[in-house]
């Protein structure tokens, strides 16, 4: 009888500690993404985070899962849906761009959120980039404000002869205001004269292309927003009936059919994501780990959009260009 007792009870050591860790190493997170716009708005954020997540071991609804909110463009839910997430106890807040971060950080202070966008230190989301502070990190796309004189320069060199552009912006996104005030600076020393159309919801792209058409502008710039982003196709779509040479600041819009974009690569921001997910997940504080800024930057532009718009880029600027669509 002791004999068996005592097999049971070494018997019952071993599998207990083997259990555990099966347990451990099944063990099934959750994290909460939430969007601006609608669900398919922003494909390559998503496709970012799940490849990054992938690289490091999640595999969806297996060790990982996403629940997934979408504003419909209608930032009087996002409290709702962060609340939403907040009361499922996600072990992370993945938070798309400035409107859904600022509503993100007004539900909760407990909760760690990553972000990607525009500006986290100037929009008050976190202290600094090196020490964030509070709940709140992750990466930031914001474009330095170089980036605006950069737009123009592409503008004169695909068309030497324009003399007025018109720039699509958001005001509500503080990041691009820096941009705005070097290109209103630079642009008389270009000899062009700009012409600034806001866009703060999705019925106002319309109302800005018709102004941009009775203002005859020679070329657009549209500055990078995700109501925007989300919007792309249409945007595309109204530049091309217009028949308006367009620089963008990501490369979605070319892969849409846009002319031209230099900026960081979206894709990348969002792959990058997923590791401050899985430090958060392994038990890092967001206020300890520095928020990112982007490190890939890219010209793309597309051959069959300058065709149609009877455009001949320079064989200078197709050489500097890190991909060229044909």
């Amino acid at each position: 009888m002791r004999r068996i007792g005592l097999a049971v009870v070494l018997t019952i050591g071993v599998v207990l500690p083997l259990a555990a860790q099966t347990q451990q190493a099944t063990k099934v997170h959750r994290i909460g993404y939430v969007g601006y716009d609608a669900p398919g708005s922003d494909p390559t954020g998503i496709s970012g985070l799940r490849q990054g997540l992938q690289d490091l071991g999640y595999i969806e609804n297996q060790n990982i899962v996403i629940e997934y909110r979408f504003a419909e463009g209608q930032p009087d839910r996002l409290p709702g849906l962060i609340s939403e997430l907040t009361n499922l106890k996600v072990g992370v807040l993945v938070t798309q761009g400035t409107a859904v971060t600022a509503a993100a950080k007004r539900a909760t202070a407990t909760t760690p959120i990553v972000t990607v966008s525009g500006d986290p230190v100037g929009l008050g989301f976190v202290k600094s980039f090196a020490h964030p502070g509070g709940n709140i990190t992750g990466l930031s796309f914001a474009q330095e404000e170089g980036f605006g004189g950069k737009w123009l320069e592409l503008i004169k060199d695909t068309m030497p002869k324009a003399s007025r552009v018109g720039i699509i912006w958001n005001p509500a996104n503080r990041s691009m205001t820096g941009s705005l005030k070097l290109m209103e600076l630079l642009a008389p020393g270009l000899s062009l004269q700009l012409s600034s159309y806001i866009v703060q919801s999705a019925g106002d792209i319309d109302a800005a292309f018709d102004a941009v058409s009775k203002a005859r502008v020679a070329a657009l710039i549209v500055l990078t927003d995700p109501l925007v982003v989300a919007r792309k196709a249409q945007i595309v779509g109204l530049v091309a009936t217009r028949r308006i040479p367009t620089i963008y600041g990501v490369r979605e819009f070319v892969d849409a059919g846009g002319l031209m974009s230099y900026g960081p690569s979206l894709i990348d921001l969002w792959r990058r994501s997923a590791a401050y997910v899985d430090k958060i997940l392994k038990g890092a504080k967001p206020a300890d780990l520095p928020v990112e800024q982007p490190t890939k930057f890219e010209l793309v532009i597309n051959l069959k959009t300058a065709k149609a718009l009877g455009l001949t880029i320079p064989q200078t600027l197709l050489m500097r260009a890190d991909q060229v669509l044909e």
